[in-house]
């Protein structure tokens, strides 16, 4: 039984790379291998662990993966831009202005492996890996607002939910205005620790090209969730 305190990056790293054997041919090992890293090494999160803010997104890519660093993809730079645009201004100028903004947030996935081709990972796997990273945003990460990626994202806190926590995160997805109304708030719990804290949830739509209808709007309704975020002195 973990002492409620004693959870830190390091031991949750060691759990997901342990139930990373259960996965058997889902993790996408040829883009592992084509980058030069390693398939058992668990993708568990990266920016800043005291951030106020925080993105979680689906799954690692293959640039996360070359990387092992969460949002640095096509999609992911969308995200860093944004950062970089709520704390200075204007557009970022260069690769590595992109990097450096990714350190003033927290950044993470549902998943930390990458998934063969881009298909998303099945429920099971998804429960399998909660434990872990519930544990890495009650236990670990120190902020409370984070902005979801998609509807998997989003959707990924009715794992395990009350049936009320269910229909209320149901109905919040259902809103016409889900990516401008205030936060959802939801009380998440650390199975590994005990421990919980509620966590104030942004949704936003996945910033992919294949997004045909959200992705143009995706600059535009990110700024508008800093905005709210700068309201409430958190920027």
């Amino acid at each position: 039984m973990i002492v409620p305190g004693t959870i830190d990056l390091e031991g949750l790293v060691a759990r997901a790379r342990a139930l990373r054997h259960d996965l058997d041919g889902g993790v996408d090992v040829g883009v592992y291998h084509a980058c030069g890293r390693d398939p058992q090494e668990p993708l568990l999160c990266g920016g800043d662990l005291c951030a106020d803010v925080g993105f979680w997104a689906r799954d690692p890519g293959r640039d996360e993966v070359r990387h092992m660093t969460p949002l640095i993809g096509a999609a992911g730079k969308l995200v860093r831009a944004g950062v970089y645009r709520a704390h200075h201004g204007r557009q970022p100028t260069d690769e590595q202005t992109l990097r450096e903004a990714g350190e003033r947030v927290f950044l993470s996935n549902t998943v930390p492996f990458k998934p063969v081709g881009n298909k998303a990972w099945s429920m099971a796997v998804k429960r399998m890996f909660r434990p872990v990273m519930a544990s890495l945003l009650v236990d670990c990460w120190s902020g409370r607002h984070l902005m979801t990626l998609g509807n998997v994202a989003f959707e990924w806190f009715a794992i395990d939910a009350t049936a009320t926590e269910k229909r209320a995160l149901r109905a919040y997805w259902k809103r016409e205005d889900r990516y401008t109304a205030a936060p959802f708030h939801f009380d998440l719990s650390s199975p590994l620790s005990g421990q919980s804290k509620t966590i104030a949830l942004l949704p936003l739509p996945h910033p992919s090209p294949l997004n045909a209808v959200w992705y143009p709007k995706f600059p535009g309704l990110l700024d508008n969730r800093f905005q709210q975020l700068k309201a409430l002195g958190l920027l």
